[in-house]
């Protein structure tokens, strides 16, 4: 009986890898080919697990609950938590926003913490949609389409706009009970800095300042001085490795079906629920020369599925394999329910907005 308990357990937590790894084998079987993984997606990949290891090496240092306690002693906690993922997520991309913020979150003596992820995961999504550097989909488009970044920014506003709204009145309302106790204090150890500094050595490499092989220096003093914080989530890292050859699957196999796109903004957004947003960018880049339609399709296909961004995975996994967490399939229901209604209204503002610009 406890064998079959913790099996379930385990197929509950890491049904996505089970998934991916399923959904990789059928897409490649049917093909009959083996997917082409692009220098991209490998340098994706790595950073990811350098900052997997840096953001563990914090958590166990103590700076993150140190921090975390800082934060439990003001007001607002919710708001702060939810506006710090959205504008910081500008800056250095929703992944990373999350890889950072979501375990503050988690270390934090609160209750509510689900809908607090959530929420986190929404204002990623939403907040690095209006830079051009805010999120891989953006800076393709970005960069294929040679968009001005005034024009960029103004296009898409409306659609950061509302849901920075919507964000701000939704914290505001959800309410906490803070079970911090005054007689505890973090000590922080002195690798604590070292992981600091190695934090932003590994963000300055994903703004290309400095090269992605700089990420090795992470690799190298984790190895010598702390090999524990190699203790990550590896099957989240191998659920993207599926993920990116489901993708590179699926461009192979409607690559050949599709053509004269009208409905760009609908098709982006509904194919980022299957194969997420930045490889539905990937493809249907090709087929239009409306970048507007595509920027909002890809970026209102964040929301809803757990597959509509890479952001989405971050902040599910990051959850759910949590000691905090307790009922995975509750949270799975919330997370999707909160997602499909932020779908929805972003559709409903998108042809508002461009039937309304039609008719004038």
């Amino acid at each position: 009986m406890k064998a079959q308990i913790t099996f379930i357990d385990f197929v509950l937590k890491e049904w996505l890898v089970i998934a991916s790894g399923a959904g990789f084998a059928l897409t490649t079987f049917y093909t009959k080919h083996f997917p082409v993984y692009s220098v991209n997606e490998i340098e994706v990949l790595f950073i990811l697990f350098v900052l997997f290891v840096v953001v563990n090496g914090l958590q166990k240092s103590g700076l993150i609950l140190r921090a975390a306690q800082s934060i439990e002693k003001g007001r607002a906690i919710p708001l702060k938590l939810v506006m710090a993922t959205f504008f910081l997520s500008m800056l250095v991309t929703n992944d990373i926003a999350l890889i950072v913020i979501v375990p503050l979150t988690l270390s934090l003596n609160i209750n509510r913490k689900d809908i607090l992820v959530i929420l986190e995961a929404l204002a990623a999504n939403s907040g690095s949609a209006l830079t051009p550097t805010g999120n891989p989909q953006n800076l393709y488009i970005y960069w294929f389409y040679g968009v001005p970044p005034d024009t960029f920014i103004k296009t898409i506003a409306p659609f950061s706009l509302l849901f920075l709204g919507l964000l701000i009145v939704s914290s505001i309302l959800v309410r906490i009970r803070n079970d911090l106790h005054e007689d505890q204090v973090q000590k922080i150890n002195k690798k604590a800095y070292i992981y600091g500094v190695l934090l932003i050595v590994v963000l300055l490499t994903v703004f290309r300042i400095f090269p992605v092989s700089t990420g090795v220096v992470v690799i190298l003093f984790a190895l010598v001085f702390d090999r524990k914080a190699f203790h990550i989530d590896y099957a989240l890292l191998f659920s993207f490795l599926f993920f990116f050859g489901i993708a590179d699957n699926l461009k192979t196999i409607l690559s050949s079906e599709i053509s004269h796109l009208e409905h760009i903004f609908l098709f982006s957004t509904l194919a980022s629920q299957i194969m997420s947003n930045v490889p539905a960018t990937l493809l249907f880049a090709k087929f239009t020369s409306n970048w507007q339609a595509l920027l909002w399709g890809s970026n209102a296909g964040g929301f809803g599925s757990l597959f509509g961004s890479l952001a989405n995975l971050i902040a599910y996994k990051l959850y759910v394999t949590h000691e905090c967490s307790n009922n995975v399939a509750i949270f799975t229901a919330k997370f999707l329910v909160v997602g499909y209604m932020a779908l929805f209204i972003s559709i409903g503002l998108y042809f508002l907005l461009y039937r309304t610009s039609d008719l004038l």
